[in-house]
């Protein structure tokens, strides 16, 4: 990369703005290989964040993500895995830790979800959270699809506010947690972590339109000479404590990813998609997928 990538800091550990998302890879074995070589080519362009869960494939994207880092030195990169509802309590947390260290092949986790909100009390999950960091197997943790609600009462209870990062639904066909979620968090100095960045490629149900061919975002994206795609990932990326982690399915989607860091659309083009695509002007409910 020509210059380093922004970084925010998520209860003093440092990510960069953009990672590799681990969700539907190790999946299907004729890509494997494919995919390792996406996630070995982002460490290279400075994307050294990569994120998984232990429900993703079963175990089969911690699986292919520990074997693409065989080799690598761990400091080259972060690693943020997701822990079931209902194993995070102090039943089964430590045990399901240690199945994704080893599928993993790594000693800690640089970050670890509560992957839902489930049953288990979030003081129970808390507590069990900073068991595991002072252990060392996990150096901060965190949560995924809390809404303001929910990050509210997690900041209320002991050792709560020592949550770093709530990953969440965020791309422009789904843009509820602006009008709450993100200023709240960034309010906490809570790392905000948008998951499906690219509405999948565009087409996500939830965004009740076939993004890549929009007019008015195909039209941007052609003044700039870059993808729809990548328009969809700059206007994620534009957000202050925001990461994005789009999936690392093949070298060349990892290329057009990183690149977006270099891009920057004007904000008379950012009214136009605005006006397509409008703000909200109320709370709406979570979306999750």
């Amino acid at each position: 990369m020509d210059k380093p990538i922004p970084t925010v800091s998520a209860n003093g550990l440092s990510f960069p703005v953009l990672g590799q998302g681990g969700w539907h890879i190790g999946e299907d074995l004729k890509k494997a290989e494919n995919e390792m070589d996406a996630l070995r080519l982002g460490l290279d362009l400075g994307l050294n964040l990569i994120d998984t869960a232990e429900m993703y494939g079963d175990g089969k994207s911690e699986e292919l993500i520990g074997k693409a880092l065989r080799g690598r030195k761990r400091e080259e990169y972060l690693l943020l895995s997701k822990v079931y509802p209902h194993h995070a309590g102090k039943s089964n947390i430590f045990a399901s830790c240690d199945a994704t260290l080893k599928r993993l092949n790594t000693d800690y986790l640089d970050l670890y979800l509560l992957h839902w909100r489930g049953s288990i009390p979030l003081q129970e999950t808390v507590e069990c959270m900073e068991r595991l960091v002072k252990s060392g197997k996990i150096r901060r943790w965190g949560v995924s699809n809390f809404d303001t609600s929910d990050m509210e009462e997690l900041l209320s209870i002991p050792d709560g506010k020592n949550c770093a990062v709530d990953q969440v639904l965020y791309n422009l066909g789904s843009r509820g947690i602006e009008y709450d979620l993100i200023p709240y968090l960034k309010s906490h100095n809570v790392v905000a972590m948008a998951y499906c960045p690219l509405a999948q490629a565009g087409t996500l149900k939830r965004s009740q339109r076939d993004l890549r061919r929009d007019p008015v975002l195909v039209e941007i994206a052609e003044k700039y000479r870059i993808s729809v795609m990548q328009l969809l990932l700059a206007f994620v990326l534009r957000q202050d404590n925001m990461v994005a982690i789009p999936k690392a399915g093949s070298p060349a989607h990892v290329r057009k990813n990183a690149e977006v860091l270099h891009i920057s659309i004007a904000d008379e083009d950012w009214r136009k998609i605005d006006k397509t695509f409008l703000p909200p002007t109320e709370k709406t409910p979570l979306g999750m997928e």
